[in-house]
């Protein structure tokens, strides 16, 4: 991994997984990311060494609470995100979550708080 970004798509996509399935292996990481085996699990290493992601004995990844909680910051910024182009500037919803992944990598706190007090008032 080259840095935070990709860091906080894997644990998305881990966090989003795990909610869908309810239990995440690399292969189904792979598949949703539409990343090859061997770049996956140099991520899944990497995330393992910061503390972020352990493996179970059978292979599933299970977020650490450092990892859930930075996964969940991301996916909810991402949610959010998509919610505000839906509402406010009428995007279709397919455009909406493809810009809110790219955005929520980059977006400043101060920015996400203002987008959330926004779609509040509404």
């Amino acid at each position: 991994m080259k840095n935070n970004e990709s860091q906080e798509m894997y644990l998305e996509a881990i966090l989003q997984l795990k909610l869908e399935m309810g239990s995440v292996r690399s292969i189904d990481v792979a598949r949703k990311l539409d990343y090859s085996k061997p770049s996956v699990s140099r991520a899944i290493k990497l995330l393992e060494k910061n503390g972020l992601l352990v493996r179970a004995s059978a292979g599933e990844l299970q977020l650490t609470p450092e990892g859930q909680a930075e996964a969940e910051r991301v996916y909810a910024a991402h949610r959010l995100l998509t919610e505000f182009f839906v509402q406010t500037l009428k995007l279709p919803k397919e455009i909406a979550e493809e810009d809110a992944c790219r955005i929520e990598h980059v977006i400043s706190k101060e920015t996400m708080a203002a987008v959330k007090k926004y779609l509040e008032q509404k």
